[in-house]
């Protein structure tokens, strides 16, 4: 027995996530300035017309993939805005987050991704320096983002040796203590006072 025909509606939506899928992996891969709308409809086994029809423009289908994903609130304690941050890593480092590996790697030449991951980061940073009652709050929340920005820069797009196949429960364990230093800790503590 045939199967029945795939409605219009259906293989559109097929063809634009084949797209979509293929862009977002060529981005994170190659960055803005060297995906080609050619080479995104060669992956996803398409026409370049059918892309342009679908997306508009190359800047369109970028818009579209790089988004840097928005997490839960940040708040509580300082010891559970430290804890949730360790979690935000985790989950980062757990699996490839390729839709903001496309944002990073682009974010150094072409202006909407680089304005996409600092806007991700400094809503997660506003709503982590708001549980902190210190006069450096900016400047801890950033610390910890750009530790979460290297982190994960180091592990897919450098490959950086011991920490592109570390665990993620290794990597969050040996972040720790530093997290939650820099989160809630006195940086005139003991250890401070003691050298």
């Amino acid at each position: 027995m045939p199967s029945a025909p795939v409605p219009r509606a259906e293989q559109r939506r097929r063809t634009q996530d084949r797209i979509l899928a293929a862009a977002r992996k060529l981005f994170a891969e190659n960055g803005y300035d060297r995906t080609t709308i050619r080479a995104v409809a060669a992956a996803a086994k398409t026409d370049p017309g059918l892309v342009m029809r679908y997306f508009e423009s190359k800047e369109k289908l970028f818009a579209r993939i790089a988004v840097v994903d928005r997490h839960e609130p940040v708040d509580g304690t300082p010891e559970q805005v430290a804890e949730l941050l360790l979690a935000s890593l985790g989950e980062k480092v757990t699996a490839e987050p390729a839709a903001a590996l496309a944002a990073i790697r682009s974010m150094f030449t072409h202006p909407e991704a680089a304005k996409e991951v600092r806007e991700a980061m400094l809503a997660e940073q506003r709503q982590a320096a708001e549980t902190m009652p210190v006069p450096d709050a900016d400047l801890r929340t950033g610390l910890i983002g750009a530790l979460t920005l290297g982190t994960v820069i180091g592990r897919y797009l450098l490959g950086l040796d011991g920490l592109r196949d570390a665990p993620p429960e290794q990597i969050t364990a040996l972040l720790r203590e530093s997290f939650h230093s820099i989160v809630h800790g006195d940086p005139d503590g003991p250890s401070a006072r003691s050298e």
